[in-house]
């Protein structure tokens, strides 16, 4: 029986630059990144060349275009480094390895595979329902470390307001508190 964690324990580290770009709209992708330090993110450039930030993967986080990945096609996402980061690139399991994977693998790809899709279903609930305050608050929660990592215009692209925006909804944050 294959291990899920002696795949990741044995792959290789590799190391990118701030500003590196992994995956450009329209490639073809077979792998998924998972971070080790740094924090990636995953992109589209609307028509009009504006950013919308889809993702952010900070350490111990795993970030793919799924789209491609699953269905063999062209990525949808852009993604690249916020931080000089060092991550290990998983290639696309086969059938064959996931037949061959233990018990414990197949339970602990299925739970981070339900805790992605709970992820993003609260993300677009939260995008069509939510404040920019409360959308905030749960960015913070969901990424408790990145508020300072990551440039204002990046975190305000998430949440889907201007940077302008963002700020009024931390100064009246700091003035609840």
């Amino acid at each position: 029986m294959i291990n899920l964690s002696s795949i990741l324990k044995n792959t290789a580290i590799k190391k990118i630059k701030k500003g590196e770009i992994l995956l450009s709209n329209g490639d073809l992708s077979d792998s998924f990144f998972h971070v080790v330090k740094g924090c990636l993110r995953s992109y589209i450039i609307d028509n009009k060349g504006k950013e919308h930030v889809f993702q952010f993967a900070p350490e111990d986080w795993i970030i793919s275009d799924q789209e491609s990945m699953m269905n063999n096609g062209p990525a949808i996402l852009n993604i690249d480094a916020i931080e000089d980061s060092q991550i290990k690139i998983i290639k696309r399991p086969s059938e064959k390895t996931l037949t061959g994977l233990d018990k414990e693998s197949l339970l602990e790809m299925n739970t981070k595979l339900l805790r992605r899709i709970n992820s993003l279903q609260k993300r677009i609930i939260q995008l069509l329902s939510s404040s920019a305050e409360e959308r905030y608050t749960e960015f913070l929660k969901t990424y408790p470390n990145l508020a300072q990592r990551v440039p204002q215009k990046m975190i305000a692209s998430y949440l889907g307001i201007t940077p302008e925006g963002l700020s009024r909804v931390r100064k009246e944050l700091v003035r609840k508190k």
